[in-house]
């Protein structure tokens, strides 16, 4: 619960610079399991595409909802470390590999993962 615990802290404050009013610029998300934390270009992604593509709210019946500026949460509070792991991983490496506006991302775990962070 203990490692639980530091992974929302370190997912909701940790930022290696803030970009305006928008979130951190740089996320650092370290897990709970002792793997090597993924570095996250917050605002690399946001010049990139718009926030409701990641972000999303939760319905009454649980299931994912639409975006609401504003309302944005850390995603551990509504996802588990293992849910958020799994949807993360999905939601990153499938817009990786189809690309965004005709540019691919990277797919290897050590692209993201990264031993120094």
């Amino acid at each position: 619960m203990l490692c639980l615990a530091a992974f929302a802290f370190v997912f909701t404050v940790v930022g290696i610079s803030v970009a305006s009013n928008s979130g951190p610029a740089e996320i650092v998300l370290k897990t709970s399991t002792g793997k090597k934390p993924a570095f996250f270009p917050h605002k690399a992604h946001q010049d990139m595409m718009e926030c409701a593509t990641c972000h999303h709210t939760k319905n009454a019946d649980g299931n994912r909802g639409a975006y609401v500026a504003g309302e944005e949460k850390a995603c551990l509070s509504c996802h588990d470390d293992k849910g958020f792991k799994d949807n993360a991983h999905n939601l990153c490496k499938g817009c990786h590999k189809d690309g965004y506006n005709g540019k691919k991302g990277p797919t290897k775990c050590g692209d993201c993962h990264k031993k120094d962070l």
